[in-house]
């Protein structure tokens, strides 16, 4: 009921404005405000904080059927989790409230502010510094790459509070784009999600009330890393998506395009390709699906399968949205459908929240 849900919304507010959304490269508004209305956009906070209380699988199904039609829209729902949960996993009581309910509510959307010009995969290495003054923290530096930047009212902030510890002197704290210093780079021309903004955020003297840090001093990079965990899984959905999309549009294609007097989904060559799209699509959902499982108990072996639904996940989205541009020959290569499109916002899920060779890294050190 969830899927049929968000898939009729999805398609009634979201698909029809997906080409302009990435052809002007703005931020899709018209979701945002479709997805608030149904209270889609944050699914994942909890009840008691006026949220919908979605469970780790229910937000991978709204996150898929989104990304179906607009990986750029899921961002909304995805990046609202990611920018929350370590206020979930690790901030005080107090905390949740102050920013849990707005989010639920709609009054603003969360980011996630972790990697830095000269900190991507060695997300430790980073130098945005918070220095104690009394009863605030004075915050300096500049996180890169950050999903809806400039959008999002609030943004979780990891920034080193003791620089002799490495990973263990990094601590997470609670920035709103209003705080004075705060601003925004100019967004990235990119390949693909072109309707999600990416900028850098600079923290210019932000000072901030100490109980906006999230968790206890130095617990902020652990923080940092159990939400990647969790969020992992998110971006297996939205690369399900994406895959899906790419798959529902080219086997409609392929079924109306004759050559040869017939139909070229007749062609056993074309229907081995089909064949091969669906198989490895489903292999990629239900390991998505599994981690999700996991991701809602926190099982032991949870990095391991957030880090492989990601990575399998991903690089399945990016040969089945290659295939559907060969499926559709000429007119796939162009913008007048919606498949080549799908194949560059596809390339970014194997690149984001850990690269690949990263996800194979951490799988290893996790092998189960």
């Amino acid at each position: 009921m969830l899927r049929e849900t968000v898939r009729a919304l999805a398609e009634a507010k979201i698909a029809p404005h997906a080409a302009a959304v990435d052809e002007e490269a703005r931020f899709p508004q018209e979701a945002l405000d479709a997805l608030t209305a149904a209270d889609l956009h944050a699914v994942h906070v909890p009840e008691q904080y006026g949220g919908a209380g979605a469970d780790a699988l229910a937000t991978v199904i709204v996150i898929e059927e989104v990304a179906r039609v607009c990986a750029s829209s899921s961002l909304i729902p995805a990046v609202n989790k990611l920018g929350s949960l370590p206020v979930i996993l690790s901030g005080s009581e107090d905390l949740k409230k102050k920013y849990l309910g707005p989010l639920a509510k709609g009054d603003g959307m969360f980011s996630y502010c972790l990697s830095e010009p000269d900190a991507g995969s060695d997300a430790a290495g980073m130098k945005t510094r918070a220095v104690r003054d009394g009863d605030f923290w004075v915050l300096n530096g500049v996180k890169r790459w950050i999903t809806n930047a400039g959008v999002s009212e609030y943004y979780t902030v990891m920034a080193v509070t003791d620089p002799t510890k490495r990973s263990k002197g990094i601590s997470a704290f609670v920035v709103e784009k209003s705080d004075e210093g705060v601003s925004f780079g100019a967004p990235e021309k990119k390949l693909g999600i072109k309707g999600s903004p990416t900028r850098e955020v600079y923290f210019d003297n932000v000072r901030i009330p100490a109980d906006r840090m999230i968790g206890e001093e130095g617990t902020g990079f652990a923080t940092a890393m159990k939400t990647l965990d969790h969020t992992r899984i998110t971006i297996a959905a939205q690369a399900l998506g994406i895959a899906q999309g790419a798959l529902d549009y080219a086997k409609g294609y392929v079924q109306e395009r004759k050559q040869f007097g017939k139909p070229i989904a007749d062609f056993q060559g074309i229907q081995f390709m089909l064949a091969d799209m669906a198989m490895k699509l489903e292999a990629a959902r239900q390991l998505t699906y599994s981690a999700a499982a996991k991701s809602e108990r926190v099982d032991g072996d949870l990095t391991f399968f957030g880090a492989a639904a990601k990575c399998f996940a991903s690089d399945v989205a990016m040969e089945i949205t290659t295939d559907a541009v060969q499926l559709l020959g000429g007119y796939g290569y162009t913008r007048d459908y919606p498949v080549e499109r799908m194949m560059r916002d596809a390339k970014i899920t194997q690149i984001y929240e850990g690269t690949n060779q990263v996800q194979r890294i951490v799988m290893a050190r996790n092998l189960p």
